[in-house]
């Protein structure tokens, strides 16, 4: 049977205006009985901020010395228990109205919780990512509480819950309005993950989002809309993943949204000059792009499977995934329409 400890961090003293927050910590019994002396160190540190008559307690020394058990846990892979300190230490921070210390003992206990086990410990991480995340945006930090919301949704996606970790790359995206790139970069994490639990259509949503951010905030040629460096990478892998998410989905011409109808127009045989026209890919990537486009709306699977192959070297992983799809959907149509 396991055993659980609740640490209330709440300030030790003082009248912050602040939310209290506590977390929920498993130990598994062979891990307390390897380390039996954990309960005892951490009680006498925890004695000191007893309030004592005519005497304030040091909270200053408790918040060291619980940070110092927490190094020589972490040393001895004993990562629950290090969590469990660096919690504690948070809440003496907090009392010290030390917010960085606050946010780094916050941070210090998230990742130990994501150790083996972190599943088990799952809620306990989401209360302290989520503190985290607000201390640094009380102290206006705004890059480092979207760190922290990338930190948590990649450790969601590698838990295999893409479902839960978008609403945290989508917080890591608003976060970063004065970093474009970045916030394109957390956007595209999203559709990821809206790919993974199979939401094409919220996937659509973002990548046009992301193209659109692209293509007004993104440097430009001159005399053009075309935009330039990074900003370019990120439109190509848009247009590309937007296009096969379009044939994936085949919306009715009724459905279709201007913005999509004006992509497929970039893709009709007769609107293309190569001479007159700028696209966002490379030449042969648009034609073979095109191809696709003519072969699925003729319904021709043969040409489609040979497009595949030619195009797979151009395209990333996500995308030939993507592909692979709109052929399968062309041999053995699921039915389920957009």
């Amino acid at each position: 049977m396991s055993v659980y400890f609740a640490v209330s961090l709440s300030p030790v003293e003082g009248n912050r205006k602040k939310t209290s927050w506590f977390a929920w910590v498993c130990f598994s019994p062979l891990t307390m009985a390897a380390e039996g002396d954990f309960l005892a160190r951490y009680r006498a540190v925890s004695n000191k901020l007893k309030k004592r008559f005519l005497r304030k307690p040091n909270v200053a020394e408790a918040s060291e010395q619980f940070g110092q058990l927490a190094k020589e846990l972490k040393q001895q892979d004993c990562l629950q228990y290090a969590a469990f300190c660096n919690l504690a230490m948070a809440r003496c921070e907090q009392t010290l109205f030390n917010a960085p210390g606050e946010a780094l003992a916050l941070t210090d206990a998230n990742r130990a919780l994501q150790a083996p086990g972190f599943d088990e410990h799952l809620q306990a991480a989401l209360n302290c990512y989520g503190f985290a995340i607000k201390v640094y945006i009380e102290m206006n930090q705004p890059v480092m509480a979207a760190s922290l919301c990338l930190e948590l949704g990649n450790a969601l996606k590698e838990m295999n819950r893409p479902g839960e970790a978008i609403v945290h790359y989508q917080r890591a995206a608003e976060l970063q309005t004065q970093m474009p790139i970045e916030a394109l970069l957390s956007m595209g994490e999203m559709a990821t993950c809206k790919i993974l639990t199979r939401d094409y259509d919220g996937a659509l949503s973002v990548f046009t989002e992301m193209q659109l951010i692209c293509q007004e905030r993104g440097l430009q040629l001159p005399g053009t809309s075309t935009p330039v460096g990074a900003f370019l990478d990120i439109v190509a892998k848009c247009e590309i993943s937007r296009v096969l998410l379009l044939m994936l989905l085949e919306p009715p011409p009724q459905k279709l949204l201007p913005e999509h109808a004006q992509t497929l127009e970039r893709y009709a045989w007769e609107s293309f000059d190569p001479h007159s026209q700028v696209t966002f890919l490379p030449e042969n990537v648009f034609l073979l792009l095109q191809s696709v486009v003519m072969a699925c709306q003729e319904k021709d699977t043969e040409s489609l499977k040979s497009l595949q192959t030619e195009l797979w070297p151009f395209l990333t992983a996500e995308q030939n995934h993507l592909l692979h799809l709109v052929v399968q959907e062309r041999i053995t149509p699921s039915g389920q329409g957009i």
